[in-house]
């Protein structure tokens, strides 16, 4: 039977268990994808797949809490010798992995001597981390060391960074016009401006490098903000996205501000809005790209940030009643169509789990079940404290459908690690201040 005429279980609307009402008559290759996408996610947003188990009223599976963790802790355990094309990806394979663990609530503390042996031999003597052993430093491998150092927390894990040769390095990266490349005589992009600043933020590494950290800064950034529209936005790389909005929030400048000075709000909002695909409410990283279950954090991860811009700091922490994008569309794509049989979440049904799906799924979930903004009671006293004001309660939109049970933690919008991670990092490092 086509699963297009099968009954769905009770409690989920019609909006997630048939096609579209209207279809597009030209039939391309693209097209054919998409139909065939839907009819893969159909049995699973109805919630008749036979692997599926343990619906609520809403006709939700439950979160596979125990199949999830027990698949994040094999992760940071020994790799057969297929996965040596991640060799360069050894600090990312330890994020991911602890990312997952804190969201769903598991004590990352105890890899601290496991990640600080891992990632110790990654960190090279002229500043960075590479990602792998002998590696050259990358401002990718360096983000993810850092984070997942932020995650294990503790005095050795945040001094086993050499700040110092991390802040010459970065220095060598900065280019005149503002932006900085990936590694020494690598691409210019703003994933690498996001990656650096994320660094600098953390570690509260001097402004006053080699060449001057925020010279040029305020132009290359006002450049890259006039590119989010949606013609721009389809033409750069996907992961881009996010990043120009990421980046631009760790700054000296609140995100209220700078969002509503260089911004066509109005149209980025609509940009994003026509990501969420309908009927299976995941998201997609540009126009005619199929739903992945990635892009619940690399599109949806730019919803807290522009509904917070766009609320300024809220008079109460009581979430609003409503969002500007379906949290129970993506919630119903997320918990019905990504999670694993055995553990572990997927890009969609007919696709393999693997770490890095399993932990960007797991954060579009959590910024879909909770409410971030932003306030005033920062005590950080350097040059990034509206990175420092971050704040979550528990989402109460009415269109919540998920369990008690599956409420993950949440995380810091910027950062992507938990919130008290990211303060501990940084009270760490202004108490070790660099002799420049």
């Amino acid at each position: 039977m086509n699963p297009s005429d099968s009954k769905p279980r009770p409690g989920i609307p019609a909006l997630f268990t048939q096609p579209p009402p209207i279809r597009d008559p030209l039939i391309t290759e693209t097209i054919d994808l998409q139909n065939a996408t839907l009819e893969k996610c159909l049995p699973f947003l109805k919630g008749i797949h036979s692997t599926q188990k343990d619906f609520n009223d809403h006709g939700v599976p439950a979160l596979q809490r125990d199949l999830h963790i027990s698949y994040l802790y094999d992760a940071l355990e020994d790799y057969p010798e297929g996965f040596v094309a991640m060799d360069a990806s050894r600090p990312w394979i330890v994020y991911w992995a602890l990312a997952g663990l804190a969201m769903i609530g598991e004590e990352t503390t105890r890899f601290r001597e496991r990640v600080i042996t891992t990632l110790r031999p990654m960190q090279n003597r002229t500043g960075g981390f590479g990602g792998g052993h002998g590696q050259t430093s990358h401002l990718a491998g360096s983000y993810a060391a850092v984070l997942s150092l932020a995650m294990v927390g503790g005095e050795e894990a945040f001094g086993l960074v050499d700040r110092h040769a991390m802040w010459q390095w970065i220095g060598r990266l900065k280019q005149p016009d503002g932006g900085f490349r990936v590694c020494e005589g690598g691409e210019e992009d703003v994933r690498g401006a996001y990656c650096a600043m994320t660094l600098i933020s953390l570690l509260d590494l001097p402004l006053t490098l080699a060449r001057a950290l925020k010279r040029g800064r305020l132009d290359w950034r006002a450049k890259h903000l006039k590119e989010v529209s949606p013609v721009a936005l389809d033409r750069r790389p996907m992961a881009h996205t996010p990043s120009v909005l990421w980046h631009v929030c760790l700054s000296w400048d609140p995100p209220e501000e700078i969002f509503n000075r260089h911004m066509d709000i109005p149209m980025l909002v609509s940009w994003l809005s026509a990501r969420q695909s309908a009927p299976e409410g995941g998201l997609s990283g540009r126009t005619n790209k199929l739903v992945d279950g990635c892009y619940s954090h690399w599109v949806g991860g730019c919803w807290p940030l522009l509904e917070s811009s766009l609320e300024g700091k809220p008079d109460s922490t009581e979430p609003p009643a409503n969002s500007l994008f379906s949290r129970e569309g993506l919630t119903r794509y997320i918990l019905g169509c990504c999670q694993g049989n055995d553990g572990g979440l997927r890009d969609k049904p007919g696709k393999h789990v693997d770490s890095y799906h399993t932990c960007y799924v797991m954060a579009g979930l959590s910024a879909a079940q909770n409410h971030h903004y932003r306030t005033d009671s920062s005590v950080a006293s350097n040059n990034f404290s509206s990175s420092f004001s971050w704040k979550s309660s528990p989402s109460r939109d009415p269109a919540n459908v998920f369990s008690r049970g599956d409420r993950l933690e949440p995380m810091h919008p910027l950062y992507v690690i938990p919130h008290k991670a990211a303060e501990q990092m940084r009270l760490w490092s202004e108490a070790q201040p660099l002799t420049v």
